[in-house]
C-alpha cells in the first residue's frame, strides 16, 4: 500500500501553486493578500514564477497561502 504525503505541497511545482491560487483567488486577491508586483502589476505566471524562484521569503508566503486554502479549493484547482 502506497503512503501519501500529509504535505499539500508535495509534488506540486511552483506553477502548479501558482495557477491554483490564481484560479481560486484571481490576481487582483492574489495581490491584495500577498503584496508583491509580480502579482500588482500586469502579472502573469511567467513573471511571478521568475521572481518568486529567487525571492525565497515572497515564495514561502505564496506556499504558505496555498497550504493554508488548499483544502477549499475545488480539486480540478488544488
Amino acid at each position: 500500500m502506497e503512503q501519501k504525503s500529509k504535505d499539500p505541497l508535495q509534488g506540486k511545482t511552483l506553477e502548479a501553486i501558482i495557477n491554483a491560487l490564481v484560479a481560486h483567488f484571481g490576481w487582483e486577491e492574489l495581490g491584495y493578500r500577498i503584496r508583491i508586483n509580480c502579482f500588482l502589476e500586469d502579472p502573469s505566471v511567467g513573471s511571478s514564477l521568475k521572481f518568486l524562484r529567487k525571492t525565497p521569503w515572497a515564495r514561502k508566503k505564496v506556499e504558505d497561502l496555498y497550504v493554508k486554502y488548499h483544502k477549499k479549493m475545488p480539486a480540478s484547482e488544488a
